[in-house]
């Protein structure tokens, strides 16, 4: 199987993500007084060009900005103060589509959808395994470890300021856990999430208590809420190239393991015909039966490390019928059984 590193290396050199964190950095940045010119030295950005809302930047770019504005600000814990200041404004037409939604959930869906209108640096996924909790899972584009502690605390911290403002300040999340290893200041990231954090875990998520996605927004406004979703399309790619619908379609996948869903369900969310879709796939050279089998093999091995879950659930939540039948397909995909590889730890 290809690494995850080779699916996604075509993504990082597109420019399509908005400039929001930047323009935040280079924020933070004036009031320190700090010249920000330097971060884009050998880049065809500018402190101007970064504020202007029709700019889009690849993952490369943004990174080696980041990278600069790391180093030049005065203190470690930029990420989340960034986050904090966040609010509904700061999502512009997305904020405002998620505003006038029909419930939580909802909105929540809506922000997956159209995350690349935010800037958002990560990729989201949405995870409903668990029946208690939902989990908006983070994964990082490039292994970039020294900005993953930035790149996770302005996503959580965002996202948190932007469920409060929808559904008020008594919304708390359940649990957040992080991959790296604690940071000196590890003391206000419970300040600031009000909830139970772990680090050194499996996975970047923030868990939700899923009483919360029935929750009717009182915002809620049929005809705004389709007015801005118009726009929050029309904002989109008219003609995204074949690695983009990769990501999509990976990322749609993700989503929705449990319910197996087909290339016609797929190819329909994305609002594309089967034939167009699979030509799309093919281009890129790969099949929606591979990458199917790549996004379920990985979740198996993320499940895998949780001990007290059953092998049988492991492959329910895959979208198997029973344990055999994902015992079989794990083979395929591995070479091994995934008693075998929950044996090596």
């Amino acid at each position: 199987m290809r690494s995850r590193q080779a699916r996604i290396d075509p993504r990082l050199t597109t420019a399509d993500t908005a400039t929001n964190i930047l323009s935040g950095l280079c924020q933070m940045a004036d009031e320190a007084r700090i010249t920000c010119e330097p971060w884009f030295a050998g880049l065809p950005l500018s402190r101007v060009r970064i504020d202007d809302p029709t700019v889009r930047v690849s993952y490369r770019q943004a990174s080696r900005i980041v990278e600069a504005a790391l180093r030049a600000l005065p203190r470690a814990d930029i990420g989340l103060v960034l986050g904090c200041r966040q609010n509904i404004g700061n999502f512009g037409l997305l904020g405002l589509a998620m505003m006038t939604a029909y419930s939580f959930g909802d909105a929540i869906g809506i922000g997956l959808q159209y995350a690349g209108l935010s800037g958002s640096l990560m990729d989201l996924e949405f995870d409903t395994s668990d029946p208690a909790a939902v989990s908006m899972v983070a994964v990082q584009r490039a292994p970039d470890e020294h900005l993953l502690p930035f790149l996770c605390e302005e996503l959580f911290a965002s996202t948190l300021m932007l469920c409060q403002g929808l559904v008020g300040t008594s919304f708390r999340p359940l649990r957040l856990e992080l991959t790296y290893p604690a940071p000196a200041y590890a003391s206000r990231y419970r300040e600031v999430f009000d909830c139970p954090v772990a680090f050194n875990m499996q996975r970047n998520r923030i868990m939700v208590d899923t009483r919360w996605l029935d929750y009717r927004l009182p915002t809620y406004n049929p005809v705004s809420a389709q007015q801005a979703l118009a726009l929050c399309r029309a904002q989109l790619p008219h003609e995204r190239r074949p690695n983009e619908i990769v990501a999509s379609v990976r990322r749609l996948l993700r989503e929705r393991l449990q319910e197996n869903p087909r290339l016609a369900d797929i190819a329909a969310e994305l609002h594309l015909t089967e034939r167009t879709l699979r030509r799309h796939l093919a281009s890129a050279g790969t099949g929606f039966k591979t990458i199917h089998d790549e996004a379920r093999s990985d979740r198996a091995h993320d499940l895998l490390h949780q001990r007290d879950l059953p092998i049988s659930q492991i492959g329910a939540v895959l979208g198997f019928k029973d344990a055999r039948e994902f015992r079989r397909a794990f083979k395929r995909w591995t070479g091994t059984t995934p008693s075998e590889v929950r044996e090596r730890g």
